[in-house]
């Protein structure tokens, strides 16, 4: 038993280093990540992306230094509407079904909530953006 021991002690010190997602140059809040933005990088960070496939497409929402490593709240789906843009508010309960303009008061991707004020009633309410940029309200 003391043997095993010894064994497991002397193995836990060798530990291999993981590799770890860094930008390659300043990439700047709102800005699309591209493949040639990222480098792998040896280095072994808790709470850090090393997929470097799951942040290519991605938009960054702070901004982005070479060789810091990446946190995934650091970017996150691009978004599909600004603040000030013009969108379509959707109340979809069937049978009942009803569509407004409104102005959107935020930002942000598909599935985000966003507040929205409501061109007719100038009502300010809350919605989730649809992937094709309109606002359902719930």
């Amino acid at each position: 038993m003391r043997f095993l021991i010894l064994i497991l002690v002397w193995l836990l010190p060798v530990s291999a280093l993981a590799e770890i997602v860094v930008p390659t140059r300043t990439i700047r809040a709102k800005e699309i990540i591209l493949a040639t933005d990222l480098e792998l990088k040896p280095q072994q960070v808790a709470g850090v992306v090393a997929d470097p496939a799951s942040l290519i497409g991605q938009e960054a929402r702070v901004a982005l230094y070479p060789g810091r490593p990446i946190r995934a709240g650091d970017v996150g789906p691009p978004a599909l509407v600004d603040r000030n843009d013009l969108v379509v508010l959707i109340f979809d309960r069937q049978p009942l079904s009803i569509t407004a303009e409104g102005r959107a008061l935020g930002r942000g991707g598909a599935g985000d909530r966003i507040r929205v004020m409501n061109l007719s009633s100038r009502t300010t309410i809350t919605g989730v953006i649809r992937p094709d940029g309109q606002i359902e309200v719930k």
